[in-house]
C-alpha cells in the first residue's frame, strides 16, 4: 500500500494535526505481533472497500492496517454513511485472516472489536464509552446516550475479512451529522490526540483478536461473551428490534447466546435471538 501525497499545508488546522504515520508504524508493527503494516492516506472513499480491493489483488494480508484523515463515503451497518469532517476521527480498517475459526463464530468480529474500541478509549481518553448491539461504541453526552463510534466487518473473498471502525474524536455540536451522535470531546474526553487513541484501540484490537483467534473464535472460553455482555448498554433496557421482512419485536433484550445473537424477552410472551436488524433503545416510560 502507498501513501497519497499530503496536503500543501497539513497543518492547516492546528486543532487537528495529521497523524504521524512513520511513529504508529514503530509503535504497532513488530515481530510476532498482528499489524505487518500502517499506512495513512489523506482522504478516500471508504478504508474498507480499498483494503477489501488489495487483498483481492494480493497486494495485501493479514495484518495491514489502512488509516485516512477523512473518509468521504465510510459505510456502517444497513449501508447508511458515515462521514466527517478531516482529521476529526479516527477512520481505519484492519485485514484479518482468521482461517482457523469456523465461519458460524465469524459474526463475533464486530462485537470483539466494540469490546477492544470500548475499553482502549475508555482508559485513554478518561470517559465511560459503552456498546450498542450490534457495532455501535456510545459514551454520554449532557446526560444523554449518543453515538461516537460504529463498527462494520465485511468478508473480503474466502479467506479475509475487513474490520473497519470510525470513531467521533474532536467533533463538534455544530459538526454532527445528526442530533443523536456524539463524540470523545463533547462527552469531555481528556484526550484528543488521535495518534495515542488509534494506538490504544489497535493495541488493544491486537489482544482481544489474538485470544479469540488462538481460542478457534470460542466466545466463551475467549473471554469476549462474557466483556461484550458486561459493557454492553442494550441488555436489560427494553428495545424495539425491527427485523427483516417490516417485522418488529419489542421487548427486554436479556441475553447474547452463543453466535452473538441478542436474546429478546418478547412482550407478548417468549424469547428471540435476534441476529439481523435495527435495535433501538426505547425510554423505560415509552
Amino acid at each position: 500500500m502507498t501513501s497519497e501525497n499530503p496536503p500543501a499545508n497539513p497543518w492547516s488546522d492546528l486543532e487537528r494535526p495529521p497523524l504521524n504515520a512513520a511513529a504508529l508504524r514503530q509503535a504497532l508493527v513488530r515481530d510476532g505481533g498482528l499489524f505487518r503494516e500502517v499506512e495513512v492516506v489523506q482522504a478516500t472513499g471508504s478504508t474498507n472497500s480499498d483494503l477489501a480491493a488489495l487483498a483481492a489483488a494480493g497486494k495485501a494480508d493479514e495484518g495491514a492496517v489502512l488509516v485516512a484523515e477523512e473518509q468521504t463515503s465510510g459505510r456502517g451497518r444497513l449501508d447508511r454513511t458515515w462521514s466527517a469532517p478531516a482529521r476529526s476521527g479516527l477512520f481505519v480498517s484492519v485485514l484479518l485472516r482468521p482461517a482457523d475459526v469456523p465461519v458460524e463464530r465469524l459474526g463475533w468480529l464486530p462485537l470483539l472489536a466494540g469490546v477492544a474500541a470500548a475499553s482502549a478509549i475508555s482508559r485513554t481518553a478518561g470517559i465511560d464509552t459503552a456498546l450498542k448491539w450490534p457495532n455501535d461504541l456510545l459514551v454520554a453526552v449532557g446526560g444523554e446516550e449518543r453515538k461516537a463510534g460504529g463498527i462494520l466487518a465485511e468478508r473480503a473473498g474466502e479467506d479475509f475479512v475487513v474490520l473497519g471502525m470510525g470513531i467521533n474524536v474532536s467533533l463538534k455540536a455544530e459538526e454532527l451529522p445528526v442530533p443523536t451522535a456524539g463524540s470523545l470531546a463533547l462527552a469531555g474526553a481528556v484526550l484528543h490526540d488521535r495518534d495515542p487513541l488509534l494506538r490504544a484501540v489497535l493495541r488493544s484490537l491486537e489482544q482481544w483478536y489474538v485470544r479469540w483467534r488462538d481460542a478457534a473464535g470460542d466466545p466463551a472460553a475467549s473471554g469476549v461473551q462474557e466483556a461484550y455482555a458486561a459493557g454492553c448498554a442494550t441488555l436489560g433496557r427494553r428495545v424495539r428490534a425491527e427485523l427483516p421482512g417490516d417485522r418488529v419485536l419489542v421487548g427486554e433484550a436479556v441475553a447474547l447466546d452463543g453466535d452473538g445473537r441478542l436474546v429478546v424477552a418478547a412482550e407478548g410472551g417468549g424469547r428471540e435471538a435476534v441476529g439481523a436488524g435495527d435495535v433501538v433503545h426505547l425510554r423505560a416510560e415509552s
